[in-house]
């Protein structure tokens, strides 16, 4: 039990982390009803624009005034990315069956795997990313380093800021509309294309915040990276209870506190010291993911079908 609050910890950054790439999936999937499996590499590629502006920045330039500037990198990518997989992957095949979008969404996440691997100079193996110097800060009897503060700080103002644009602003307000009934929304003047184009833009931005946490917590960042952590969000976002924003980071938080209560306890249950430490950790999290689904299938914060009728 003494190790409790660092395993909780340690769920609720990577929890964090999951949340937010995971509300790319849920946007775009409560607009446009597809599921975009390129959203990992959308991810990717965040990560790879944020460590290119700090390989530009003087070695003088100290990383705490540098993460503001490797955002806005990282954002740039990955919206131009998305935004343009938009235009011309996604946008001509609206009207398509559903399997052509999903295949496509496969093969661009391939493509911008093999583009980065292949161009990006040293991208064949991992790079190191920059990182806080310091020791960890100790906080409820849980050791925190200093560079997973940034990823407990960024994703609460980007849940808040988000959830004061869809219930503030105009376009929110036409986001939500468009995900209703978007026939009925373009009738009522809403521009839908413009529309749809936000959503994918505000979930790539989303994405390169957890890239840049992604790489100051382990260090590095590399060419694969964006599928396991695409999968994981995809499955956050499923938990929660997909086109949901909240449901997003809550299915986030649950998924990374379940695997790091996995690594850290379930190789103490007797009999069960084969199914423990972190290489079962992948197991645990899709497990979890059935039970919650067999149980309740709209997922944590999902709609009720009777409820929308």
């Amino acid at each position: 039990m003494n190790e409790l609050p660092q395993q909780l910890a340690n769920g609720l950054i990577l929890g964090a982390m999951y949340g937010l790439i995971a509300i790319g999936y849920t946007m775009v999937y409560g607009i446009v009803q597809l599921i975009n499996f390129a959203h990992g590499e959308i991810f990717m590629v965040g990560g790879f624009g944020a460590l290119t502006v700090h390989v530009w920045l003087p070695d003088s330039f100290a990383l705490g005034a540098a993460i503001p500037l490797m955002i806005l990198g990282g954002v740039l990518v990955s919206v131009g990315v998305a935004t343009a997989a938009e235009r011309f992957a996604y946008r001509p095949l609206r009207t398509a069956p559903r399997l052509a979008p999903l295949i496509t969404a496969i093969g661009l996440s391939i493509v911008l795997q093999q583009v980065v691997w292949k161009w990006y100079p040293d991208a064949k193996k991992d790079i190191p990313f920059p990182q806080f110097e310091g020791g960890p800060i100790e906080f409820l009897g849980a050791n925190i380093q200093r560079s997973d503060l940034f990823v407990l700080i960024a994703a609460p103002l980007c849940m808040v800021a988000l959830g004061l644009f869809v219930t503030k602003t105009r376009s929110g307000r036409g986001m939500q509309a468009t995900a209703q009934d978007p026939d009925t929304a373009k009738l009522m003047g809403i521009n839908t294309d413009r529309i749809i184009v936000m959503a994918f833009a505000i979930g790539a931005a989303f994405a390169a915040v957890a890239a840049v946490a992604y790489g100051l917590k382990n260090g590095q960042v590399g060419f694969r990276m964006g599928f396991l952590m695409g999968l994981k969000a995809f499955t956050a976002a499923v938990l929660g209870g997909i086109g949901n924003i909240y449901g997003a980071m809550l299915g986030g938080i649950v998924l990374g506190v379940a695997e790091s209560l996995a690594i850290g306890y379930v190789g103490d249950i007797p009999g069960m010291d084969l199914f423990g430490g972190g290489a079962w950790k992948d197991v645990w999290a899709f497990s979890l993911l059935i039970l919650v689904l067999l149980v309740r299938p709209q997922g944590l914060l999902g709609e009720r079908v009777a409820d929308r009728a």
